[in-house]
Parts: structure tokens; sequence; C-alpha cells
């Protein structure tokens, strides 16, 4: 198939899948400005957690108003070399949403930088906005900047196969307080042409209580190697989810690639229903997982029977990635989980 990108002579423009090679994942360190202030000590460990797994493996790069806490926590990491620094002003830790999304085109990577509005303006996001543009600044995101403010999209949205296909749901991009005034047809033709793509999913069921971002594709399913989906299943008839996540279980079975296959779909535990002090459902998913270069970064929320099968699930479709799990419970209690805090970064836009 000829991708209407052709015409001017950028087809190979294209987003990478979240499962090719990449240089360093980008955090967004807690402090005391952000609703983690009642509780920043133990989410802070939880992020020294991820942050030490990242660093493993690859470049970390955290943003923080003062990243001295941070380089206190990781100090004696034995990779602490590996980790850069950038002081800037943000409002959260929701690196997913505010990070820049990076496009590979025939001449380079662009910087691609979106708006973010607090999904939907349910929260403040003005200096979480200007991120991406300070990190261009500081020399940390080398490429061409691309100004895409003008269109409000958040990288725990979409899914790419690297491979012109991107899966998102119609429930948070329809939002009205997000690009309220452009139709389905108009948002998926943006997102054609901004990407490159040939084929765009649209997911019309399926939530999570207590998630804020009108349900975002990343709580819900994630595309894998090998037209694979890997997806949250609720068998419970008890549970309130029970209709709408059979509902997408249904849309999925539907879908096809574009050469007319059927996807592979692989089922990820449901698990226990985990509240807050005030009864209200938090939103734990299995689907909220970070795939790096040789591990998966696997939420876990204190469920071994959930959590490990979870993992094991999830190997199904990876099997050269180690999995290393997480405690998320810290995380979930903010209504986000392990990727909604990361966002990956390919090598080339790193400093040399």
């Amino acid at each position: 198939m000829i991708s209407s990108c052709d015409a001017d002579g950028v087809s190979s423009r294209r987003l990478p899948a979240e499962w090719e090679r990449q240089g360093a994942v980008l955090l967004s360190w807690p402090h005391e400005d952000t609703d983690w202030a009642p509780m920043l000590d133990e989410v802070r460990e939880c992020f020294t957690e991820i942050a030490r797994a990242i660093a493993d493996e690859q470049t970390l790069v955290i943003v923080a108003p003062d990243t001295a806490p941070a380089r206190k926590a990781l100090e004696r990491h034995p990779h602490a070399g590996r980790i850069l620094y950038l002081d800037c002003p943000t409002n959260d830790t929701w690196a997913r949403d505010f990070g820049a999304i990076c496009v590979e085109t025939p001449g380079g990577w662009e910087i691609t930088d979106f708006k973010f509005n607090g999904w939907g303006l349910k929260f403040s996001a003005d200096r979480d906005n200007l991120i991406t543009q300070r990190m261009v600044e500081a020399g940390l995101l080398r490429g061409r900047y691309v100004n895409r403010l003008g269109f409000v999209l958040e990288g725990g949205s979409i899914e790419s196969d690297g491979r012109g296909t991107m899966l998102t749901t119609s429930e948070c991009l329809l939002s009205p307080n997000r690009n309220g005034d452009l139709s389905r047809s108009e948002i998926e033709s943006r997102l054609k042409e901004y990407f490159c793509l040939e084929h765009v999913l649209w997911l019309d069921h399926g939530y999570l209580a207590g998630d804020d971002t009108d349900s975002h594709i990343d709580t819900l399913a994630r595309l894998a190697p090998d037209d694979t989906i890997l997806y949250v299943g609720c068998n419970d008839e008890s549970d309130p989810h029970y209709p709408a996540l059979q509902a997408m279980k249904r849309q999925l079975m539907e879908m096809r690639t574009p050469a007319g296959i059927p996807y592979n779909l692989i089922e990820l535990p449901w698990p226990d229903a985990i509240y807050d002090e005030e009864g209200n459902r938090l939103p734990a998913t299995y689907a909220n997982f970070l795939i790096m270069n040789d591990t998966i970064l696997m939420p876990s929320y204190g469920q071994p029977r959930h959590d490990e099968l979870a993992a094991r699930t999830v190997r199904i479709s990876f099997p050269n990635h180690k999995v290393r799990s997480i405690d998320c419970r810290p995380l979930i209690k903010q209504h986000g989980s392990l990727h909604c805090v990361t966002m990956q970064l390919p090598q080339d836009v790193l400093p040399v």
C-alpha cells in the first residue's frame, strides 16, 4: 500500500514501535509542588526503583525544578554516569503524556511537540507543556524540532507498530476538551499526516474506574510484535468493568491488519480491586508496562498470583526480554502507573 505521505517525498517518516531499539527513558521527578506532596517519600521510593531499573540498562533523563533529590537518591547507582539531569519547572510527573514524540524521517529525527492540556483541561499543564522545548534548548534532545502545539495529543493515547498502524481510543481522542473542533475523520487525517500512517484502529469500548485520562490506550491494550495485541480482560460478571471490557474484547476480535488478517490477541489478567482511603477504586492495570531494549518493566500491585501471571503473559510476546516487576501501588494513588511516568527516546536524539 502506498502511503499518502509519498506525495511529499517523505514516505519513510514513521513512529517507531516501543519495542524497537531506544537510547533513553525520560522521568519527571516528584516534588513538593506536585499532587504527590502528601505522600512524597513513598512515591519517591517508587520512582527511585524505576530509575534504578532504567539506568541498569540504558540512559535515563530526569527533569524536575530541582533535581538534587533525584541526584541524591541515585548517586550510589553503579551506572550513575548514565543519568542526565535537567532543572526546569514541572507541574507533575506524567512524562508519557507531555514527553516528546520522536518521529523517524529520511533526514533524521523529528522532535515532535504536541500540546498537552492536562487531559482535557482537568489539571494544570502550563509548565509540563514547555518541557520538550526546554529539553531541546538545553541540548538534551537533538533533531528537527517540530511544533505541533495546535493539536492536543498525549503519548499514552497512542500505540504504534512502527509499520504504519496506530491503535487509539475514541473516548480520549474525541474528547471535546482536547480537539473538540475536529471530527473523528479530521483527527484521523491529522494522525495519518503527522505519522504517515496507513491504518488507524479506533477502540470504542473499555475504561478503568479512577482513570483521569479518558481511557488512554496504554491502560487497556498494547501493540506487540507479530501483529499481536495484549489487552486487559475481565471475566468477573459482578465487576462493573465487565460489560465494557467484554465489548472491548469483541471489538479487538473484529480488528484486522492492513493485510486483512485478525490480530493475535493475548489477554492480560485482571487485578483484584484496589481502593483509596475514601473507598474510590484505583486504576490498577497490567497493560501499563514499559518496553526497554532488553527488559520489560512490569507494574505489580501486591497480588502475587496476578502479578506473576501478568509477567508470564507479557513474556509470550517478548520472549527475548527479561521482565522486572515494580510495585506501583504508590503510582495508582494518583491514578497512573509505570508506563504513564516514563517516555522512551531514540538513541540518535541524545547528546553525544
